[in-house]
């Protein structure tokens, strides 16, 4: 209803007649000043039920931290409740926006971002459907600007992408094929697709005659590139995450924490 609540917390007494009359009404008044909002009163509460020394709790605490600032609509009152929590419980900012961000993009259905933490081979049918639709358009942009022949292009983009990155098996064999003739220097389009089968060939008929609205091709690498980024560093983070389950040694535990961390931080600055 717009209301502003907050939460007045008194020890010393049942109730604030109790309370005023054993401490006074400025003592009160003053309990009232320090009045907290619901959302620092429910990150308290939080903290009490969870032990944030465990790798578990720590992750679960963020994680609820996210849920309870997706609610918060008012944007400026989001960025000081993230500043204010990250400072008292020494928890990254970054972090605390890829959480937020991860929940706010998954409500609103416009990107998928992050999936709950299980075995990668759990979602092999999720992928072929994502094949179908994202990744295969994807893959084909790739392949539609390397058909230019441009070997400037390809030394940035073999930087960045291997075959088996492709899941496409079509896409693949397209992609070692022009790997393998570029690294010889052979840009001769024609004389390369010669060398490959009917079903290639037809498949890069339908990727040269499809429109990928590609202005500006220095950015449109650098976006496809990171978006290959974003998704490794997405499966990495849930094989931390997983690791962090088994037994292990503290040494080991503090190298994925960091690692865990870094990676957060990463997704969050990553477009």
């Amino acid at each position: 209803m717009g209301f502003d609540i907050r939460i007045l917390q008194m020890e010393g007494a049942k109730d604030p007649d109790e309370y005023i009359i054993k401490y006074g009404n400025a003592r009160f008044q003053a309990l009232i000043d320090k009045a907290i909002s619901v959302i620092e009163f429910k990150v308290r509460l939080l903290k009490q039920k969870l032990n944030l020394e465990s790798t578990n709790d720590k992750i679960k605490f963020l994680n609820e931290i996210a849920k309870l600032l997706t609610n918060v609509d008012n944007t400026i009152e989001q960025e000081v409740y993230i500043e204010k929590i990250a400072k008292k419980y020494e928890i990254s900012k970054e972090a605390i926006y890829a959480e937020v961000n991860k929940l706010t993009y998954k409500s609103n259905k416009s990107e998928k971002i992050l999936e709950k933490a299980k075995p990668l081979i759990r979602h092999h049918k999720e992928e072929k459907k994502e094949i179908s639709e994202t990744i295969r358009k994807r893959e084909n942009t790739i392949l539609a600007i390397l058909l230019m022949g441009d070997l400037n292009i390809f030394q940035i983009i073999k930087q960045n992408l291997t075959a088996e990155d492709f899941k496409d098996e079509l896409n693949q064999k397209i992609y070692k094929k022009l790997y393998e003739e570029f690294e010889k220097e052979n840009n001769n389009i024609n004389s390369i697709l010669d060398d490959l089968g009917q079903e290639e060939q037809n498949h890069i008929t339908t990727i040269l005659a499809s429109d990928y609205e590609i202005g500006n091709i220095e950015k449109a690498i650098d976006d496809i590139m990171q978006s290959y980024e974003k998704d490794k560093l997405n499966e990495r983070k849930l094989q931390i995450i997983e690791l962090l389950d088994t037994k292990l040694d503290e040494a080991e535990k503090k190298d994925l924490e960091k690692e865990l961390s870094n990676i957060i931080i990463r997704l969050a600055k990553i477009k």
